[in-house]
């Protein structure tokens, strides 16, 4: 996948980066340089799970460039169906993810009455699948992300006419949430984990919207060691358990992607 292609340079010899610092520092150094060096390609369904830092994303349609799809939940016999534009250009986001999909797959699950009525805000949304499911089944959704991606969100939304269901708003992780948002009863967020100086906040950005009474679910695919720094930061605001009333639980957890429920800490 050509927006995804990791630079020849991001290597040991690159002149750039230092070599003596201990691994985490160099994660570091090397984020800094390509954020998105830490998606690969593989050809395998999945990495062996005792590789930590093997990740695997998802094939994308051939360039993934103003590209159209359509994904059913659940896919052998659809009660939701979402037509989605896809397109690289505005950066990752703009694409669909494996955890999006596994949570948009979970809400379609608890059903209509699960949503109905609520107040959802879902976090990174890129293309904005997973608040458009939400929407789809009932919920008041407000899908968000940076300015970059509004503007497929804003497509998205018209294109399922879910324009009565879900709004668009631009919330960058640290800031205060916008004022036309209310204090949600149900927080989603799929896919955030991959950028590791923004984990501070979105880790703060979950404290800030969520009480002690929000639910959150918080689906996430492991790519790597460094991964586990923003689960340090979590849990000092947050506790955390899996979703495990999810029958396709046992298959997306091979695939190294857990679906969790969090809770803040008084």
């Amino acid at each position: 996948m050509t927006a995804l292609a990791q630079p020849a340079s991001l290597h040991f010899d690159n002149p750039s980066v230092p070599t003596n610092l201990n691994e985490i520092a160099l994660d570091e150094v090397l984020d800094s340089l390509d954020p998105l060096r830490h998606f690969k390609n593989d050809n395998s369904d999945f990495a062996e799970q005792n590789d930590e830092d093997t990740v695997v994303i998802p094939s994308q349609p051939r360039s993934t460039l103003g590209e159209m799809i359509r994904l059913s939940f659940p896919a052998d016999s659809p009660v939701v169906s979402i037509s989605l534009k896809v397109d690289a250009s505005p950066g990752c986001g703009g694409i669909t993810w494996p955890a999006g999909e596994v949570l948009s797959n979970y809400i379609t699950y608890r059903g209509i009455g699960y949503l109905r009525g609520k107040n959802i805000v879902e976090l990174g949304s890129g293309t904005g699948l997973v608040g458009l499911v939400a929407g789809a089944l009932g919920g008041t959704v407000w899908i968000t992300d940076q300015a970059p991606l509004l503007d497929i969100m804003h497509q998205n939304v018209m294109l399922n006419n879910l324009q009565s269901r879900v709004s668009v708003c631009e919330l960058n992780w640290g800031e205060k949430l916008p004022l036309e948002i209310p204090p949600p009863e149900l927080i989603l967020a799929a896919d955030c984990v991959y950028f590791e100086p923004a984990f501070p906040l979105l880790v703060q950005t979950l404290s800030d919207i969520a009480q002690s009474s929000t639910e959150i679910l918080f689906c996430y695919k492991k790519r790597r060691k460094a991964d586990k720094r923003f689960f340090t930061m979590l849990k000092k605001k947050f506790t955390w358990k899996e979703v495990e009333d999810d029958p396709d639980r046992e298959f997306y957890n091979r695939k190294a992607i857990s679906l969790l429920t969090l809770t803040k800490r008084p």
